[in-house]
């Protein structure tokens, strides 16, 4: 059974993964810090299963990019189940879970996040010939220079949509199919599968060197070139 964590913005969930499928899973919108909603849940979840830690057999958290705060309370949280019970742990890129969703349509799908500053995280990925693949790193842009940046018909998708879906429609015509529509737990179910397909061909990764990944522009001074940082 594989648990699953998403804390990276203010919509937060968890779910557990077993025999190739979501079993169980909650989400919820946090209006206070997530410490002190998480592993209230995840003790719920569980209990919903009628499993217990020693069920587990991995673990998977969101990396972000998304808040600071919320990101380390997920990765210390898989974390701190992780190392003591000696379970593999996998960690999923957010935007990723935002694309993933949407793997089927056969186009490249461009996921987008708030970072602030009147600015998203963005990377594009895409299915073809049976195999998943991210065609774009992420980086930090604003929405016109996202909207430059793409040349052809592509699917814009992610919680950084919602807010620029009518300003990304008009700028993109034709070239743009964009989901308006945010669902945090098709993101959450996105991790379990990603993960836990990860987890069966043995690819996991380090408990001691698994870090969030940030995305920002230096927030006082001139623009420089937005950087990734893990802290």
């Amino acid at each position: 059974m594989l648990l699953a964590i998403d804390t990276s913005t203010r919509y937060a969930g968890v779910a557990l993964w077993h025999d190739n499928r979501v079993i169980i899973a909650l989400s919820w919108h946090s209006t206070r810090n997530h410490t002190a909603e998480l592993m209230p849940a995840i003790e719920y979840l569980l209990g919903q299963a009628k499993a217990g830690p020693a069920a587990l057999e991995g673990i998977a958290v969101a990396l972000g990019p998304g808040g600071f705060s919320a990101l380390r309370v997920g990765i210390s949280a898989a974390k701190g189940l992780a190392l003591p019970m000696d379970i593999p742990l996998v960690g999923v890129s957010t935007l990723e879970m935002e694309a993933y969703p949407y793997a089927d349509t056969g186009l490249p799908i461009c996921s987008l996040l708030e970072v602030g500053r009147g600015e998203v995280a963005t990377a594009v990925f895409q299915k073809a010939s049976g195999l998943w693949k991210r065609l774009a790193e992420e980086r930090v842009c604003t929405p016109e220079e996202l909207v430059e940046s793409i040349s052809k018909r592509t699917l814009l998708c992610g919680e950084g949509v919602h807010h620029r879906s009518d300003y990304l429609k008009e700028a993109l015509g034709r070239k743009g199919v964009v989901m308006g529509f945010h669902s945090p737990a098709s993101r959450l179910w996105a991790l379990a599968i990603l993960a836990g397909e990860r987890l069966k061909r043995g690819d996991v990764d380090s408990v001691a060197a698994l870090q969030p990944l940030y995305l920002r522009r230096p927030s006082i001074g001139p623009a420089k070139t937005p950087q990734r940082v893990r802290q």
